[in-house]
């Protein structure tokens, strides 16, 4: 079950599909056993959100021109093996709950040679105007609120709001 527009005009343009983000671990980013530190997930967690906003044509730089702000309000990230130097993971980032005020946004990160999951991750966010308080981007920014109902993954689904992801957990 897709997002409820509640729009006047349902969304009918071009759908986007999302390219997963590419990143090569770097030597600086491994800690004294010779693995990445796991801090670093959350940096290129970071990285891939900004590759995907970039994508969806709204950029964190555009965000900030126009003075919307996307603080994060929590993160979690499931380790699931190890990433060493030299190793390439793709990160796919896909948006899984957005309300115009908030969005979810969770990440898988697999060894691009093995396939194999190195972490499963979701981070949340709002958007806040330069004072701090919280905006709605369907009523503020309308032309930004379509951006979110144009994306779709390699499956073809489309993004959810927490009331259906609630209904899906067991």
């Amino acid at each position: 079950m897709s997002v409820k527009d509640t729009r006047i005009k349902p969304y009918e343009g071009e759908r986007i599909k999302i390219q997963p983000y590419e990143r090569q671990a770097q030597y600086y980013e491994t800690d004294q056993m010779g693995i990445i530190h796991h801090s670093n997930f959350i940096r290129w967690m970071e990285e891939a959100r900004m590759n995907l906003m970039d994508q969806m044509g709204f950029s964190y730089k555009a965000m900030e021109e126009m003075e919307i702000l996307s603080p994060v309000l929590s993160v979690q990230c499931e380790y699931k093996s190890m990433v060493h130097f030299y190793d390439t993971v793709i990160i796919e980032a896909k948006i899984a709950a957005y309300n115009g005020i908030k969005m979810k946004v969770c990440y898988r990160i697999t060894d691009k040679e093995s396939g194999e999951l190195r972490a499963a991750a979701q981070s949340e966010h709002c958007f806040l105007n330069r004072s701090g308080k919280p905006i709605s981007l369907k009523r503020v920014y309308p032309e930004l609120d379509t951006k979110f109902f144009t994306l779709y993954d390699e499956d073809g689904e489309e993004i959810k709001d927490e009331q259906e992801l609630k209904q899906e957990r067991p």
